[in-house]
């Protein structure tokens, strides 16, 4: 029995230990106003951006594909969380204030 695609699928396999490698660890840093939804546009886009620098060369690879997706996704949704917890706790503060 042969089998072939054997080396192709290796190498796809050591392209997604070369991306999960490169996505541990601290990713970047973000800043950004809470209140200003073009500053949490921009975070997420730098999030994005560094996530593409980090992995974009194995976006062909259909086991970093989805992962790029995926983190994409959740840093967007952690940003997006965090901002809305950072206006509740202000508004919150505020109330506490009157």
């Amino acid at each position: 029995m042969v089998f072939s695609g054997l080396d192709k699928f290796q190498r796809q396999l050591e392209e997604a230990q070369k991306a999960l490698a490169s996505l541990d660890g601290d990713l970047t840093t973000v800043q950004f106003n809470p209140n200003d939804p073009g500053s949490i546009e921009a975070a997420i886009q730098k999030v994005e951006q560094t996530i593409d620098e980090r992995v974009g060369q194995y976006a062909d690879n259909p086991f970093v594909a989805p992962l790029i997706v995926q983190s994409k996704e959740h840093f967007r949704e952690a940003i997006i969380q965090k901002a809305a917890a950072s206006r509740l706790g202000a508004s919150d503060k505020e109330n506490a204030d009157e």
